[in-house]
Formats: structure tokens, C-alpha cells, sequence
């Protein structure tokens, strides 16, 4: 008796039967089902990441867990001028929340010496680059959102402190 089946090691499988587990294989790794995901909503998803908050998902299969992956619990992306300017221009304003590793500094309402309005402020440091992209602060007065030119004045105060901070410290 002759068995048509070629052995492939000693498993026991056919070349057929390999080459079908593999393409089974191959077409369930695009299937992404989320499981095991913390799922929000698509609006609240779109607003944080317009501000700037969270980070634009693109991630959508197994394979791009591999691809420039930084471990986050090793390497922080936050620009110490940056942090510490942003401290020192917004200083009339209470600290309500710091977290120097995702970059967030939350402020509370504040008064700034001479105005008669009072803001709240939520500044993200992103990169660790002292440029202008690495910024994003986003301001509130008690009558709601601010002009974006007075957010831009905020940024560009805190760029300018962080440059200053720099030049002292004579790494330029």
C-alpha cells in the first residue's frame, strides 16, 4: 500500500495541509476584533486627539506592535525647558494635576497680574524638542473657550522662557 500523503517531518502534516494552516494563519492576523480594548466613544476619541491629549490610533493589527516601538515606562518625550517654562509663565494660576512623564500639566483658574479675567489652562508638552510643535496649550476662561490668538500669546511666552532657560543653562 501506497499512502499519498508526504510526511513533512515527523508531524505528521502534508505539504497541503501545511500551506492551508498557513494561509489560515496569514488571513486571520487582519482580523482585528478590538478585544480586550478600552473602547470610547469615536467623538470623545476625535476631541482628545484634535487637542492634542492622545495620540492618533495606528495601530490596527497584531504586526504593529513590532514596528518603532519605544517603551513609554523607559524613555520620556517631554522637553525639561518646555515644562519648566510653562510653570514659571503660568505661576498665577494653581497646579490641579502635573504629570511630567505623559507631559500634561493641568491649571486651575487664575488671574494674571493686571487682567481682570480669569483662566484655566491645560498645557502638553509632546516631544522632546524645543520647538513649536512640541507645545499645545489649551485656555478657558469662566465665559468659555479663548480666542486661539490668546492661546498662541501663551505658547509663544512659554517658547521664549524655555529658550531663555536654555541659553542659561549654556547647552545651546
Amino acid at each position: 500500500m501506497t499512502s499519498k500523503m508526504t510526511m513533512v517531518g515527523k508531524t505528521g502534516i502534508s505539504k497541503t495541509g501545511a500551506a492551508w494552516l498557513v494561509c489560515a494563519a496569514l488571513a486571520l492576523t487582519g482580523c482585528g476584533t478590538g478585544f480586550g480594548q478600552n473602547e470610547m466613544d469615536a467623538e470623545t476619541r476625535r476631541q482628545l486627539e484634535e487637542a492634542g491629549a492622545l495620540a492618533p490610533r495606528d495601530r490596527n493589527t497584531i504586526w504593529d506592535l513590532f514596528r518603532d516601538n519605544d517603551n513609554p515606562n523607559v524613555t520620556v518625550e517631554v522637553n525639561r525647558y518646555l515644562w519648566n517654562a510653562s510653570l514659571e509663565i503660568l505661576d498665577f494660576m494653581p497646579i490641579e494635576a502635573a504629570d511630567p512623564f505623559s507631559g500634561v500639566i493641568s491649571f486651575g483658574y487664575g488671574t494674571p497680574p493686571g487682567g481682570g479675567t480669569a483662566y484655566r489652562a491645560t498645557v502638553f508638552v509632546t516631544d522632546p524638542a524645543l520647538e513649536a510643535r512640541s507645545l499645545r496649550v489649551a485656555l478657558q476662561s469662566r465665559g468659555g473657550a479663548v480666542s486661539r490668538e490668546t492661546a498662541r500669546q501663551i505658547e509663544d511666552a512659554i517658547l521664549t522662557r524655555a529658550r531663555q532657560l536654555r541659553i542659561r543653562d549654556g547647552r545651546l
